[in-house]
């Protein structure tokens, strides 16, 4: 009996060295999953500071078996051919806008609706964290053969801003030629207001907008500051909060396989635990972003908010046609529109 008995202890310490030495070896043999991460904003942007903090957070929570590797500013790829790019394995993550989703998605496009335009920033998280957000966070999952990380990061309200001709209101942009960062409803907008539409890639845009391409453009306070685009001609800008600019978060399917149920859970949880910070900190770059482009000479003009109520309701009255325009599903609408108490 003692025999057997130390027979079997030594053959259970055997198999149990074997296999710490065949863990120690993989752990130290294999190549650690490799996460490439396109964005096409410059590096002071506050996606990029947020997704940079983001993939340190994930290499630091798998202890080594994730290496992150970012590439800002356009690189690899603009945000209008970072979908593709992400689908086809030429990346793993991406953070594209909404709006570049649209020739996917078209549902994607669901925060430029006519309904948000000079509201809250409250209401826009009511439909993107709501039913709403849900529906279209199946759809870009399904369609796409993605995984959707979790809530959307935002960039924050776009407003107009022009290089020679002063914005004092809004019939001022009647007539210009705008640049658009994509999407059917960015493009209503600016007709709706008279403007002509010109879609140009973010990386883009510097130099478009020095030689004249364009007599303007959408985007955010933060975005046209961090890109510096007083330097490129930026003189003036017309505050409306005319829509939410949105980052949704994705990563393709290979590496979410390669990741596993245990780093799956930490990957989301990560987002969702940080989400908030990352926002108060974009809201703080806006605000921050408005007053560097003062400093620089550039004249803000704030829409009254009784303007923005009057636009507001005539623009309600047209948005189902806006709505087809844009290929955005009913459905899509209603809830949103629940969501927001429409």
């Amino acid at each position: 009996m003692q025999q057997r008995i130390s027979r079997r202890a030594l053959t259970g310490a055997a198999v149990a060295t074997v296999t710490s030495f065949a863990i120690l070896r993989h752990a130290r043999g294999d190549t650690p999953i490799e996460i490439r991460c396109s964005l096409d904003t410059a590096p002071s942007h506050p996606r990029n500071v947020a997704v940079r903090d983001f993939l340190g957070k994930i290499e630091a929570a798998s202890g080594g078996q994730v290496k992150t590797r970012l590439f800002e500013s356009g690189s690899l790829f603009p945000d209008l051919q970072v979908v593709k790019a992400l689908v086809q394995g030429q990346v793993e993550m991406a953070c594209p806008g909404t709006w570049t989703i649209t020739g996917f998605v078209p549902d994607a496009d669901f925060s430029q609706l006519p309904a948000f335009y000079g509201r809250d920033v409250a209401l826009v998280h009511k439909a993107t964290g709501g039913k709403g957000g849900e529906f279209v966070n199946a759809e870009i999952a399904k369609k796409l053969h993605v995984e959707v990380l979790g809530a959307w990061f935002d960039l924050g309200f776009n407003d107009w801003f022009s290089t020679r001709k002063p914005l004092n209101s809004l019939s001022d942009l009647s007539g210009m030629k705008l640049r658009s960062p994509g999407g059917v409803l960015n493009s209503w907008r600016i007709r709706f207001f008279g403007g002509i539409p010109n879609v140009t890639a973010w990386p883009d845009v510097p130099l478009a907008m020095s030689q004249g391409t364009f007599d303007g453009l959408i985007s955010t306070n933060e975005s046209v500051n961090s890109s510096k685009l007083f330097d490129s001609g930026l003189r003036h800008s017309l505050q409306d909060r005319q829509g939410m600019g949105l980052y949704v978060p994705l990563v393709n399917q290979d590496l979410w396989t390669k990741l596993g149920p245990k780093l799956q859970e930490t990957v989301m949880k990560l987002w969702a635990d940080n989400l908030p910070t990352w926002r108060e900190n974009t809201a703080k770059a806006l605000e921050g972003g408005r007053a560097a482009l003062v400093k620089q000479g550039v004249t803000v003009i704030d829409v009254p908010q009784a303007e923005l109520d009057a636009v507001h309701a005539k623009m309600l009255k047209e948005q189902d046609k806006a709505v087809a325009d844009a290929h955005i599903s009913p459905e899509l609408v209603k809830l949103v529109m629940a969501d927001v108490g429409v």
